[in-house]
């Protein structure tokens, strides 16, 4: 039932982020679409309580109570960042603003920019453990073992994404010739 949840939840998410956007550019109802926009937490709120009451009668703790929170996590963590940026799109393509930025492709810029993309990992690391946490002492003496793996696996994933923020910083990308690194200012000789 839990895996099940998951998937209509990702789903729920892309249609409540697209019926946001639509009836915020298309419809012109600003107030509209962002009430739209912010039913989202709802989601994940509508999974913590069923995983939680699926483990209060009795379910055996298994991989997809651990999935559920590490979805949770990495929707608390990522989930204002899509939404800021396809907002940002959506403005654009449905009502003419300005193009968003992109992230910078080089430099110091770039490693600043990963190095924020890796807090949020790290943020949804946390936020899944602290989930995972509270299930193992919630289920108490039972098999939490699947529940312990999968704080592992967030950890790990922290992990391997800062070792490859960390790369953006030892050794940044340079620019091609001619395209002048952003934050550094250009001189005519």
């Amino acid at each position: 039932m839990v895996v099940g949840l998951i998937i209509a939840c990702e789903v729920g998410f892309w249609v409540l982020l697209a019926a946001g956007l639509a009836v915020r550019y298309l419809l012109q109802r600003r107030r509209t679409g962002a009430a739209l926009l912010l039913c989202e937490p709802v989601l994940e709120l509508v999974l913590f309580a069923v995983t939680a009451v699926e483990l209060r009668n009795g379910a055996e703790p298994g991989w997809e109570h651990g999935l559920a929170a590490l979805y949770i996590g990495f929707t608390v963590a990522y989930g204002p960042y899509t939404i800021r940026r396809l907002d940002g799109y959506a403005a654009h393509r449905l009502a003419g603003g300005p193009r968003p930025p992109g992230p910078p492709r080089h430099g110091m810029a770039r490693a600043a920019h990963e190095g924020r993309l890796w807090l949020r990992t790290v943020l949804a690391a946390a936020v899944a453990c602290a989930l995972l946490e509270g299930a193992v002492r919630y289920v108490g003496d039972g098999a939490t073992e699947s529940l312990r793996g999968f704080q592992w696996t967030a950890l790990r994933a922290a992990a391997i994404h800062g070792v490859i923020a960390l790369t953006y910083l030892l050794w940044p990308k340079r620019a091609p010739a001619g395209e002048p690194e952003p934050g550094r200012r250009v001189t005519k000789d």
